[in-house]
């Protein structure tokens, strides 16, 4: 949709750097959205060296990290931030005052319902010209958190530890935060921007200082010749994940703007263009797409691992991990061979919440349920439940393809790297298949982008499904998870 004169200079929030956007002819808010990320960067280095368990206490350091959330905030979305305020004071009642069965349940409906209601005002109210970085995007990894919260002070007190999962106990939360705790968690300038959402031990952990002690426990020093624990640096890990960040930003400012998604519905295009040339050119498009991604997130992972947050324990090399809170994979994702390698390495921090929140703790169709939360969680516009119930189609086919035919191919060097190169091809086309109408938004340009291609994505999935013996997933934890739930509402009616 194309902008309206002046609108590289719309913001809701702060107009100090307009000067600078009309020199670079960026919009103002996703300059404003950079220098925040930036001005964090340096606040997080500071935050790590000045203000360090060492230095300061755990209630200093969650005020610093609250009010510098607020203020980034406050600068990036102006008076449109007060729905992240009231959002985290309506939840953190909840929090107080509901039974622990429910606190889950109540927390979840209040604030996928506030997002919710956000979400539809951006399509009735803007009419899809709303910003790119509007205050949705914090609010959504607001909701993350809260619900993630609330699901494990549920696990903590609530539930016995074995009706749980071993990931359930480890996160379980045995008591309310406080009021500084709660909104240091939530609000923190790490991640008040651009996420990612992170489990609330491990923040409390960060904060108090036990963060990386505990998964430098996890290891045998003395056997690795260490007299002490070592004292493992983000920096280095920092300076490569910014590289990425600025790589990605070139290619944004080059790649992106030449291949807009909406060329693929050009009817000159279609009319022109052969059927495979259309599928070349959607991969390309959707390569063109990734850098924005891949900037913002990365950015984002370095900021909090700037801060000292993040660590993940070493690996079996010896090195280092900081990638505790990485929301993706790029070389995963660039050589996934199958739907479900793309996903899992794609917004990871967003597939964790989708599981633990949902799929883990669905009775019924955890799939199905998962895909709707998330375009729930996405937004209203139709073009997410297309891109997530086509998303339902292909995981199943997928699915069932790998199941009935993958092991005919291990037998043999050859055969492997053979299935390997087709299934990467046939990956890759899938997913761009699918998230186009992510982008496309509406329902015209969907409808009129699949008809171009045939549907032929979706007509070979039902054929697989039809065709192939479908062998469902056997989930013995699941099945007892959910028994041992049953079992404990059963004795709570008693």
């Amino acid at each position: 949709m194309a902008e309206p004169p002046g609108a590289p200079h719309r913001t809701t929030g702060s107009t100090l750097l307009h000067p600078l956007s009309a020199l670079l002819g960026i919009p103002l808010d996703q300059i404003n959205f950079v220098a925040c990320q930036l001005f964090a960067l340096l606040a997080a280095f500071w935050f790590r060296i000045y203000l360090s368990p060492s230095h300061a206490s755990s209630a200093v350091r969650h005020a610093f990290a609250t009010l510098f959330g607020i203020y980034f905030a406050v600068f990036c979305f102006g008076w449109y931030s007060i729905h992240l305020f009231v959002l985290v004071m309506m939840n953190y009642g909840i929090m107080n005052m509901a039974s622990i069965p429910n606190i889950h349940r109540y927390s979840f409906v209040v604030a996928m319902g506030y997002l919710t209601l956000c979400h539809i005002s951006r399509i009735y109210i803007f009419h899809y010209g709303i910003l790119t970085t509007d205050f949705s995007g914090p609010l959504m990894i607001i909701t993350q958190k809260i619900t993630t919260l609330a699901c494990q002070l549920h696990d903590g007190i609530g539930r016995q530890a074995e009706e749980l999962t071993a990931e359930q106990n480890r996160l379980a939360v045995k008591s309310r935060p406080s009021l500084l705790e709660y909104l240091s968690y939530l609000l923190n300038f790490m991640s008040i921007i651009a996420g990612p959402c992170s489990n609330y031990k491990d923040y409390i952990a960060f904060i108090e200082g036990r963060h990386v002690h505990m998964k430098l426990l996890e290891v045998n020093w003395k056997q690795k010749g260490y007299d002490r624990l070592p004292d493992p640096s983000p920096t280095g890990a920092v300076m490569y994940k910014l590289c990425i960040t600025l790589v990605s930003l070139i290619l944004f400012l080059t790649l992106t703007k030449n291949f807009p998604m909406a060329y693929i519905i050009d009817n000159e295009f279609l009319d022109k263009t052969p059927f495979l040339s259309r599928l070349g050119y959607l991969y390309v498009v959707t390569q063109a797409a990734k850098p924005k991604y891949y900037f913002a997130w990365t950015l984002a992972d370095a900021v909090n691992n700037a801060a000292g947050y993040g660590f993940s324990g070493v690996d079996e090399k010896g090195t280092f991990r900081w990638d505790l809170l990485s929301n993706l994979n790029i070389w995963n994702i660039e050589t996934a061979t199958s739907f479900k390698m793309y996903i899992e390495n794609w917004n990871i921090q967003t597939a964790a919440w989708l599981k633990r929140v949902c799929y883990d703790r669905a009775p019924w169709y955890p799939t199905a349920l998962t895909f709707i939360l998330s375009a729930l969680w996405h937004g209203i516009y139709p073009g997410y439940y297309f891109t997530f119930l086509t998303g339902i189609l292909i995981t199943l086919a997928a699915r069932a393809i790998r199941n009935n035919c993958r092991h005919y191919f291990l037998s043999s060097v050859p055969l492997k790297i053979a299935y390997d190169v087709v299934t990467w091809v046939v990956t890759q086309l899938a997913v761009c298949y699918t998230v186009a109408p992510f982008v496309m938004l509406a329902v015209e340009p969907t409808i009129k982008f699949y008809k171009s291609v045939y549907f032929h994505m979706h007509i070979l999935s039902i054929l697989v499904l039809l065709l192939l013996p479908v062998r469902p997933q056997t989930h013995s934890v699941r099945r007892a998870q959910n028994q041992a739930m049953l079992n404990s509402i059963k004795n709570k009616d008693k």
